[in-house]
């Protein structure tokens, strides 16, 4: 997949989620950033993925990931 370097800007507490969130997945931040801007994209409606392709399954099994992850940010305030 091809990659494009891009600059952007975050409040600490949720650069230091992503930053944990990477490691605890056991990729780079940027990796775990494009996942997840992807997972949102498609969870807000941008785009389906599409059944029986990689994007879809890049997806599967990360209701629970992400059901996770928003608990510990609701938790966090």
């Amino acid at each position: 997949m091809a990659t494009r370097k891009v600059t952007f800007s975050f409040d600490t507490e949720a650069h230091d989620f992503a930053v944990r969130a990477a490691n605890r997945a056991g990729m780079s931040l940027s990796a775990w950033m494009s996942r997840a801007a992807r997972r949102e994209a498609v969870r807000t409606g941008v785009g389906p993925a599409p059944e029986g392709t990689e994007l879809d399954a890049a997806f599967a099994g990360d209701e629970l990931e992400l059901a996770a992850v928003e608990e510990e940010l609701r938790a966090a305030g």
